[in-house]
């Protein structure tokens, strides 16, 4: 649900929190936030404690989380804001300068919205927070698949922690035929309307059942769900 504030019907400022340990970066951040009409930067952290701390005190919307910190990490702060109920909420977008980093897929799995290279656009940023505040899938959902199958080609995600024991299977059996065909269809990197066509249903009922399997599952968002998908064997990397 979207926080108003203001006259009925008027939306705030999609409220952002900048958590990286280069000072002069988040100003170049916070220029390019701040010179957007619907969003604002609610403060800034130095380190994953602070993030955390400021993410409780200012309720942001989104989080640009740097993952690597001294101190408490990027990934550290992303477990504990995920796992605080106060914050359920919050939408983290994972900041890296690794095309492929194990601890990308850490934070996806702990409950980030996706990930974002430091290098990107400016446009890209914006449209990142944009898409991480509605809730959809964090920016191309074929990046997060490629970035996910590269890391568990290489042996990543294997261990009995990684939700692949019986507790997990229990969850995946949950789920209905169609359920999993739509799961499969999402960590394809398909987005809502072209499940839709595949599937010869309403974007509607895709998004239903997408709700439905995110329940099921203990997702967060459909990054979570590209990672259960390949976590669980439902869904094969292919090594080129």
């Amino acid at each position: 649900m979207t926080r108003t504030d203001g006259a009925p019907g008027e939306r705030r400022p999609i409220r952002v929190l900048l958590a990286d340990d280069q000072a002069l970066l988040r100003s170049a951040f916070k220029v390019l936030v701040d010179s957007e009409p619907d969003m604002e930067v609610v403060a800034e952290a130095a380190d994953g404690a602070e993030a955390v701390a400021q993410a409780r005190a200012t309720q942001a919307d989104v989080v640009l989380m740097d993952i690597r910190m001294p101190g408490t990490d990027g990934l550290a702060a992303t477990r504990m804001i995920t796992a605080d109920p106060e914050l359920s909420d919050v939408r983290i977008v994972m900041l890296t300068t690794f095309e492929v980093d194990e601890y990308v897929v850490q934070s996806l799995r702990a409950g980030a919205s996706g990930f974002l290279g430091k290098g990107a656009e400016p446009e890209e940023l914006l449209g990142a927070i944009r898409v991480a505040h509605a809730g959809e899938a964090l920016l191309s959902p074929a990046a997060t698949k490629g970035l996910i199958a590269s890391f568990l080609a290489q042996g990543g995600g294997t261990g009995p922690e990684d939700g692949t024991g019986p507790a997990y299977s229990e969850r995946l059996a949950a789920l209905t035929a169609r359920e999993r065909e739509v799961l499969v269809l999402v960590a394809g990197g398909h987005s809502n309307d072209g499940i839709a066509e595949r599937l010869d249903v309403s974007p509607l009922t895709v998004k239903t059942h997408v709700n439905r399997t995110m329940a099921k599952l203990g997702a967060r968002d459909r990054a979570q769900l590209v990672v259960t998908a390949y976590e669980s064997g439902l869904v094969r990397p292919r090594v080129e």
